[in-house]
């Protein structure tokens, strides 16, 4: 092993010894949560110390997903499947959790990437860091010199648009789920740089959702939840939920639309009929005296000059049912001693009578 392995074997070792101890000193060594060059679906739990942790679980820096919650008995696959143009060998004594494995060129064969060597990391969701490198010989090498251009970003979870030629531009763009934070597009240099750094693709979650008045919230208790995640909602009885039930973590942080639960009506008419989807009723025929947020109650007003009625409709929202101003409520005599004369029982208005 060449004195830079050596190095970097010890550095690796060294850093693993004291994240293990989850102290407020290891919180500032460790990245945040940003998944950079390791291509990872998911990340344990975040921590900041054990006691975040469920059992057996302790809180360990897991490489660019930060602090987390990590079984450190975990292993990664150990041997690896043999590859004809490289081999790879173990530097740490197990294949256990923050352990190191090296891979070198058969002879004859080189890394595209100009490396003598990659070091992958075996990380808490039981994968070796990074990717395969390619080894590639004499016969696998272009009969032609590459152009001269600008070297390309390793950020895997980047999508270029563009070429890196000098002179060009290219812009960048992320998978579904992680936020760009950088400059969306670049320029390769006459000199063979870039004229900004390279973006990196952070990942979105969504805090947890709010409650809603009158309402349940089903879902997991999390801190965070992964873009495209859902959650439901549920009314109390006799409230109706206005909006969609399920809400969905969008690819910004943000839910979707939250729904309300609203209240029903009380029907401001105890004397005279009103008309319910339809049917004409008395105010005790109404199951509670009560209408659904949202339903439409049509009541009966006279005519100024002419012993006739019409109608006119008002909408119940959220427990607000406001009669009419036209709509007159018949005193207690009038409807014991001449119900027949009700507003809501005389004959109504023709159309030319209303003009």
């Amino acid at each position: 092993m060449d004195s830079s392995l050596l190095f970097l074997f010890s550095f690796w070792a060294l850093t693993g010894s004291f994240i293990s101890q989850a102290t407020a000193e290891s919180t500032e060594s460790c990245p945040e949560r940003i998944l950079g060059n390791e291509r990872r679906r998911s990340c344990p739990k975040p921590c900041k110390q054990d006691k975040d942790c469920p059992n057996k679980r302790q809180c360990l820096c897991d490489g660019q997903c930060g602090l987390s919650c990590v079984a450190p008995g975990r292993t990664c696959p150990w041997p690896l499947t043999p590859s004809p143009n490289s081999v790879a060998r173990l530097l740490s004594p197990a294949p256990s959790f923050s352990a190191l494995l090296e891979i070198r060129c058969q002879p004859n064969f080189k890394m595209t990437n100009g490396l003598e060597a990659a070091i992958r990391r075996c990380q808490g969701d039981r994968q070796w860091s990074g990717e395969d490198p390619v080894c590639t010989g004499a016969a696998d090498a272009a009969p032609m010199a590459a152009p001269i251009s600008c070297p390309v970003p390793e950020e895997t979870g980047l999508t270029l648009e563009g070429t890196a030629a000098l002179g060009s531009h290219i812009s960048y763009s992320c998978r579904p789920g992680f936020a760009l934070l950088g400059n969306r597009e670049n320029f390769c240099q006459e000199d063979e740089t870039w004229q900004y750094p390279h973006p990196i693709c952070q990942r979105v979650f969504c805090p947890p959702p709010k409650e809603v008045e009158q309402g349940y919230l089903v879902a997991v208790q999390k801190q965070e939840y992964e873009v495209g995640e859902a959650i439901y909602y549920l009314c109390k009885k006799t409230f109706l939920l206005d909006g969609p039930n399920r809400v969905n973590c969008l690819p910004d942080g943000t839910w979707s639309t939250i729904p309300f639960c609203r209240a029903r009506c009380p029907v401001p008419a105890q004397r005279s009929r009103v008309i319910l989807a339809g049917v004409k009723l008395w105010p005790y025929e109404i199951p509670e005296g009560v209408v659904a947020h949202g339903q439409n109650v049509t009541f009966y007003c006279k005519h100024p000059e002419k012993r006739c009625s019409f109608t006119a409709e008002q909408p119940c929202f959220d427990g607000q049912l406001t009669a009419p101003s036209c709509y007159l409520e018949p005193t207690w005599l009038q409807f014991k001693l001449f119900p027949h004369r009700l507003v809501s029982e005389i004959a109504q208005c023709d159309a030319s009578n209303l003009l």
